[in-house]
């Protein structure tokens, strides 16, 4: 019997697919990165900047790649969430945010921050690789209305 011969692996893409498949299933770990992003983006949002804070230059631009990025990491937090949650919960923290600097001396209530972030909420909400799906509403076991 002859011995196969070496081929190389012609498909490196299918061990980091898998491995992607995995991190990207791994609901705590989205969760904790929820947590800690909902936290910087308050902390960000609610304090004085005496000395420099990262920022692209652009408020609006902030605002929108920030909830682009909680919208995404909820998605993967809760991945059988459907989009219409998804997208009312993002919304209720940029909304919260704006009440919260509203009362604030260094921060004022803005609906053009509000608009960036149901943009950076839009742009969360499109199909992106690797996400699941957003849910369908099923209304097949609800029931019957008299």
């Amino acid at each position: 019997m002859m011995p196969m011969p070496y081929r190389a692996n012609t498909q490196p893409w299918r061990g980091i697919s898998a491995i992607l498949r995995r991190l990207l299933a791994c609901t705590l770990l989205w969760r904790t990165m929820l947590i800690a992003s909902v936290l910087a983006i308050l902390y960000l949002a609610t304090t004085p900047s005496p000395y420099p804070i990262p920022h692209t230059g652009y408020d609006k631009l902030n605002h929108l790649l920030a909830f682009v990025e909680v919208t995404l990491v909820l998605r993967l937090a809760f991945p059988r969430l459907p989009l219409i949650p998804v997208a009312m919960l993002a919304f209720s923290f940029g909304v919260a945010i704006e009440l919260v600097q509203a009362t604030l001396p260094h921060r004022h209530f803005s609906l053009a921050d509000l608009a960036a972030n149901a943009a950076g909420i839009g742009l969360g909400l499109l199909p992106w690789p690797g996400l699941p799906k957003g849910k369908k509403a099923d209304h097949r076991h609800q029931p019957e209305r008299v």
